[in-house]
């Protein structure tokens, strides 16, 4: 990379890390500290938790959409100017309500796919891959050092503390916008990183990327309705203090995340994808029920709070990867939009339904609950199809290049999938690396490509 992409990174990798740090330190505390607000119930919970997602499902979208007409940076600022609000209207609430819009408001600013058609115009082809994989990697660092720092801080500023840290934060992301941020000469529209309206229809009928979209709803459902038992069973039925939780968070994360490298190492270098995938959605539905049988045995919920941790990270990487494997060429960045609004409605729908079953069946009830859904997932993980050793490969053309697809499939072995845009002076094609030919590439071009 050079200078300036190197600089672009770094700024977009901390924005979108100080904006998830302030999302991810609630989760932990949200349901401990709810007592201080006015009108409070198990339900109104699972809603204040649960309400971001809605809004930022609805909108993060239509706003990549927007970025496309009057630029990445206004939208993004405007986002975080939202999200800046949102974080002070919920520091400043009295009651749940006031909370619950507050929450529902910060996530009215949904950048994040802003953000990434950014990264997208500030990077060239070859390093965008390795630019989006640092952004991958910064929000699971901002998700490790928020279980740990969000009970430290709340036992020490309370949850609306927690809020005017997190409105901070947004400033520091926008600081960060005005003054590190290049801005961009033009603004590209990039098929691998952006929605396309005209692929939805396409995608929405895709039965292997439908399968990958409902368990990324269920995965992030289960995290929400977890989080509204797991720390006050903690507290009230093991006699944990709050201050002693960051301990239990940081142990079993810590050793689920030593546990899960050699099968990410499984999957990705030894091709065992589908298998890895299947038996991490099992050992989720294992982790929920030891959860749930865990009443009277605190060492048996730790050992399940640890397997939930260890198949929800190893979910968590192996999902974007597959959703990636299957998407079609020219089709990555719709194909992660529609995953992502999946994510967030999943999120949405955990926090409501996990405080609906938290209030009439109690904190147990909802790992129960948890553990059907994630049953149903098994069997929908069961039926896919193994996913083909299948790479993204962007080429930009010539004037002289040929410009019709079959050229390429038929004539160059491994490309299984074409798609190009004359406009764009650009091709996504899919490759299959086992027998992929990069010399037919070049003789069908005739010239040399760098791939």
């Amino acid at each position: 990379m050079n200078s300036l992409e190197r600089k672009s990174l770094f700024g977009l990798a901390a924005l979108y890390a100080f904006r998830m740090l302030g999302l991810f330190m609630l989760l932990p505390v949200l349901s401990l500290y709810a007592d201080q607000y006015s009108g409070n119930t198990t339900i109104l919970i699972g809603v204040a938790l649960g309400i971001y997602g809605l809004t930022q499902g609805l909108f993060q979208i239509p706003l990549g959409f927007l970025s496309d007409r009057i630029g990445r940076k206004p939208v993004i600022f405007a986002g975080m100017l939202v999200f800046f609000c949102g974080s002070v209207l919920a520091a400043m609430s009295d009651s749940m309500w006031e909370l619950i819009a507050g929450r529902a408001l910060q996530g009215v600013g949904a950048v994040a796919s802003t953000i990434m058609a950014l990264l997208s115009d500030l990077t060239t082809e070859q390093n965008r891959t390795k630019a989006m994989a640092v952004i991958g990697g910064s929000i699971g660092v901002a998700f490790a050092i928020s279980m740990i720092a969000g009970p430290i801080l709340a036992n020490l500023w309370g949850l609306s503390g927690l809020f005017w840290l997190t409105a901070g934060l947004a400033i520091c992301g926008i600081l960060i916008l005005l003054f590190v941020i290049p801005s961009p000469m033009v603004v590209k529209l990039n098929a691998e990183s952006q929605a396309i309206p005209q692929m939805f229809g396409k995608l929405l009928r895709d039965r292997e990327l439908l399968r990958l979209n409902f368990g990324i709803a269920v995965l992030h459902f289960s995290q929400m309705a977890t989080w509204i038992s797991v720390p006050l069973i903690l507290e009230q039925t093991f006699a944990f203090g709050r201050e002693q939780h960051w301990i239990i968070y940081l142990s079993v994360m810590g050793l689920s995340f030593i546990c899960m490298l050699p099968f990410i190492i499984m999957a990705e270098a030894r091709r065992k994808m589908k298998p890895v995938f299947v038996g991490a959605v099992v050992l989720l539905a294992v982790g929920e029920l030891l959860l749930g049988s865990g009443a009277n045995d605190h060492t048996l919920f730790l050992l399940g709070l640890f397997v939930f941790f260890m198949a929800f990270n190893l979910l968590e990487a192996t999902l974007p990867s597959l959703v990636s494997k299957l998407a079609p060429a020219g089709g990555k960045g719709t194909a992660m939009g529609i995953y992502s609004t999946s994510q967030f409605l999943g999120a949405f729908f955990g926090g409501i339904f996990g405080g609906l079953v938290a209030y009439y069946f109690g904190y147990f009830g909802v790992f129960w609950m948890v553990s059907a859904l994630i049953v149903v997932w098994i069997f929908v993980a069961i039926t896919m199809k193994k996913p083909l050793h299948l790479k993204s490969l962007v080429v930009e053309l010539a004037p002289s290049d040929a410009i019709a697809a079959d050229d390429y499939i038929d004539f160059v072995p491994g490309v299984c999938d074409v798609v190009i845009i004359p406009e764009q002076k650009l091709a996504y094609f899919k490759i299959d690396i086992d027998r992929f030919c990069p010399e037919s590439m070049e003789r069908v071009l005739g010239r040399k490509v760098d791939f």
